[in-house]
């Protein structure tokens, strides 16, 4: 199978505007149509305000969605994308959005993930004044990121969503502290793809990983999805030739045929010193 594989329409479920975000990417360098499937209700497999709990793993809810979509579509291919919102993995701190897109081919029994990560813009709090919350609204970056509002705490079940001026945001502000038994509202950020801009940028680079594996075949059995899975360290530091945590070699691998590779680091093999567990313990 080669990249010409790729010149078929792709059904994408989704009801939250991620086709226009990702059918630029793929399509021109694919030959692939996203044909987007309107009718499956995304939301069905987990939502951000918390209406339907996520079954599994974000991984699970990709691929339930993708199948989904081949169910309605009667399409032989299907792309579905499902976002997670965590705290970093480096100090814990900071809010961090990780973005999958998962390309099913059942005819095959294939499956490829596009992958990204990293900071994320989103936020919450509790208020109980108008000026408390346009203040926690800036914070959060509205108006371009939306937000969503409820009474008391972040479970009462009176939300309301896509709040995306200051005039809908001090309306909806109004119902819910009128609604609250504690005077006071929860107000937190709308994590859904149309309404997150940060979140739209993190999708875009999920699609370009996909397009790049997509376009990668195995050089043994041919498939596309060849990638690189995990990496070995040992580059050796500059000053004391002693082994470092940083990446000496990439390896690669395909999911059908388990083919894998080891393609040492181009380039300057050697380690600063300041990675070294010797010099700079």
């Amino acid at each position: 199978m080669s990249t010409t594989h790729w010149h078929e329409r792709i059904a994408m479920p989704t009801r939250h505007g991620k086709v226009p975000l990702i059918a630029p990417i793929l399509e021109p360098a694919t030959g692939c149509t996203l044909v987007h499937i309107e009718q499956v209700d995304t939301d069905q497999f987990g939502s951000f305000t918390r209406d339907i709990a996520r079954p599994g793993s974000q991984l699970d809810a990709a691929r339930a969605k993708a199948q989904a979509g081949l169910q309605a579509s009667g399409l032989p291919l299907a792309l579905a994308s499902e976002g997670a919102f965590v705290q970093d993995p480096f100090t814990g701190l900071m809010p961090w959005n990780v973005e999958l897109l998962v390309l099913i081919d059942p005819r095959h029994g294939s499956e490829i993930v596009g992958i990204a990560q990293g900071p994320a813009r989103c936020g919450q709090g509790v208020v109980k004044d108008s000026l408390a919350l346009l203040q926690l609204a800036v914070e959060l970056g509205f108006p371009e990121h939306q937000l969503c509002v409820r009474p008391d705490h972040s479970e009462d079940p009176r939300v309301h969503k896509g709040l995306a001026s200051e005039a809908a945001l001090l309306s909806a502000f109004a119902t819910a502290l009128a609604q609250s038994s504690q005077g006071q509202v929860f107000v937190e950020s709308d994590l859904r793809a149309h309404c997150n801009p940060t979140r739209q940028a993190m999708i875009r680079r999920a699609a370009e990983d996909l397009r790049h594996k997509m376009l990668s075949c195995c050089p043994a059995c041919g498939r596309p999805g060849y990638a690189v899975t995990r990496h070995r360290p040992g580059r050796l530091c500059r000053a004391c030739g002693a082994a470092t945590a940083l990446t000496l070699a990439r390896i690669w691998s395909c999911g059908h045929c388990q083919h894998s590779e080891e393609r040492v680091e181009l380039g300057d093999v050697w380690a600063s010193p300041s990675h070294c567990h010797r010099c700079n313990p």
